[in-house]
């Protein structure tokens, strides 16, 4: 019996790595939000990343794993990724962080609505009750500009979006390719997307002195996050690790709090809670 929980006791510990992970990229985020627009943070993340993710695979030798089949579905999931990533960044600077993380946790609410379209999944009415659950949440968690909805939550929102479906087009090449190709998609891409979209106007920022620690902290910490999340998937049930996944929420309001001077109501409590009790009957019920 104590055998049998050694996975999941592993996989804990790798969503524990993947929330501290997150974390840190959000506080660099932040760090350099004021010299870097979104485009560069995502092309320098990318490079790091891209870097980090050829060197391990010939250091483990899985470089051969690397091919161009199936070259148009990883294209269209990281254009779903890079689009959900760059309004993430975007929102980061200009919402409290519990909003972002809030709002980013209704990811797993559209993969449940928008599963029928991508994925040929029934759409129950469990499943529908389930979602306007959480955007029941949702509602709490933005009341306080309902009025007048600023860019910041509707950036946040429609990057959950963007995580859904990336999530979804990334759950059917688990069937088929190996960590180490969609890892070298995922940061390979990026670094174009990056390129085109930070230089479209003739002029890339480059990291300040006092900058480049940060960007590499989010070049590791994206890359990381990533890694940690799909080995914990590896060893145990999406049931069994996406909960613990939720810690991040009070953990980045705390961090919020103490550092940003920013205010929880209880409103934001209420509809956090609610999106994560959502999320939480979602995986409960596929055991």
């Amino acid at each position: 019996m104590e055998h049998s929980k050694t996975p999941y006791r592993s996989a804990a510990l790798w969503m524990i790595g993947a929330i501290f992970s997150f974390i840190t990229m959000a506080i660099a985020g932040r760090a350099v939000s004021d010299q870097l627009d979104t485009f560069e943070i995502m092309l320098y993340r990318s490079l790091i990343g891209f870097l980090i993710v050829i060197l391990t695979a010939k250091i483990i030798n899985t470089h051969h794993e690397i091919n161009f089949q199936k070259f148009s579905i990883h294209f269209i999931r990281n254009i779903f990724h890079f689009m959900g990533q760059n309004l993430w960044f975007f929102a980061l600077p200009i919402i409290p962080l519990a909003q972002l993380f809030a709002l980013e946790f209704t990811s797993p609410i559209w993969v449940v609505l928008l599963a029928p379209i991508f994925l040929k999944e029934q759409l129950t009415f469990r499943k529908v009750c389930i979602a306007a659950l959480g955007f029941l949440g949702v509602l709490f968690v933005t009341r306080p500009e309902i009025g007048s909805l600023s860019i910041g939550i509707i950036a946040a929102a429609t990057a959950a979006i963007g995580f859904a479906a990336s999530a979804m087009i990334t759950r059917r090449l688990t069937e088929t390719d190996s960590l180490t190709k969609i890892l070298f998609f995922l940061t390979g891409l990026q670094i174009i997307f990056g390129l085109i979209c930070s230089g479209y106007d003739g002029e890339i920022t480059i990291p300040s002195p006092d900058n480049a620690s940060w960007v590499v902290m989010i070049g590791l910490a994206g890359l990381s996050a990533h890694f940690c999340l799909t080995k914990s998937l590896t060893l145990a049930p999406a049931s069994v690790v996406m909960p613990v996944d939720f810690v991040r929420l009070p953990l980045i309001a705390i961090i919020g709090m103490s550092f940003y001077g920013e205010n929880l109501d209880i409103f934001m409590v209420t509809g956090a809670a609610m999106i994560l009790v959502a999320n939480y009957i979602n995986l409960n019920h596929r055991k």
